[in-house]
């Protein structure tokens, strides 16, 4: 049976539930799958974490962190209870979802315990949510309603842990990556991060010089991304980007640079209900 192809990619700022986030509407209606980026607004936290913190390893409240969890999760038509989260490492490893119930997203959850970067996801029912403060969030979604979630780190998007997103949900619903959608979330951009030289030669010899500023200090991690998903086969035309640098804007996405690394984590979140 032919799948549906999928809307091109689009984010718009909307309200799900109490939560504003960046979202797809086109895509939800079209394959079930509800992509959202979220900010710091709509939560509970207080101080350097408020409001919607959805990271529990910054010191923030529990109790604070669980519910901004929760509303997150209501936001997407999710329960609480469907939330799969990691412990990121920065690094380009996945946990994968291909079973329903409650024994399948339990194992998931201690594979990611102990330590992962990307979640993919090919049944319904699953919430996979991964934390970010300046750090580039990746969703990608395939038309077959299967999604996967990446954490891109320096060393993840050099890595390339998006390829490896695309490819691993193209092979697993056996489709072709020029059919996938991806969308990348507010992260730092190349006005604000700098980097050593090393790790400036390293994105220039894996993804071209257009990765780097001409002072060679600054790296663009959505210029590398696109890269690495050009050579994954994913079409330029099915790449939506955010284009918002968090470090500039830390009235709206946590950053860890801004705040001196005392600070919240704001989400990218994927969801299909059953």
């Amino acid at each position: 049976m032919a799948l549906t192809p999928l809307p091109l990619p689009r984010l718009q700022q909307a309200i799900l539930g109490t939560v504003p986030v960046l979202t797809d509407d086109a895509l939800a209606r079209t394959s079930g799958v509800r992509v959202a980026f979220t900010g710091r607004e709509g939560g509970v936290s207080q101080g350097a974490y408020g409001s919607l913190n959805v990271g529990d390893h910054v010191g923030d409240d529990a109790a604070a962190v669980a519910e901004n969890r929760a509303r997150a999760a209501r936001a997407l038509g999710a329960v609480p209870e469907a939330v799969l989260a990691l412990n990121q490492v920065h690094g380009t490893d996945f946990v994968t979802v291909r079973e329903a119930g409650a024994a399948a997203l339990e194992a998931a959850r201690a594979q990611g315990r102990a330590g992962a970067d990307g979640a993919l996801v090919t049944v319904p029912g699953v919430l996979a949510l991964l934390c970010f403060a300046d750090c580039t969030p990746i969703i990608a979604v395939s038309p077959a309603g299967s999604f996967a979630v990446a954490h891109g780190g320096w060393r993840g998007c050099a890595g390339g842990i998006g390829g490896a997103a695309v490819h691993r949900l193209a092979e697993a619903d056996g489709v072709a990556p020029d059919e996938v959608n991806v969308y990348i979330g507010p992260h730092i951009g190349p006005c604000c991060f700098e980097v050593g030289d090393e790790v400036a030669a390293r994105f220039r010899d894996e993804f071209g010089s257009e990765c780097v500023t001409a002072d060679g200090r600054h790296v663009s991690m959505e210029a590398a991304l696109r890269v690495d998903l050009a050579r994954a086969g994913v079409a330029p035309e099915r790449i939506a980007a955010v284009g918002v640098c968090t470090q500039c804007h830390p009235d709206r996405y946590f950053s860890y640079r801004a705040s001196g690394g005392v600070c919240g984590r704001h989400g990218a979140l994927a969801f299909k209900g059953a």
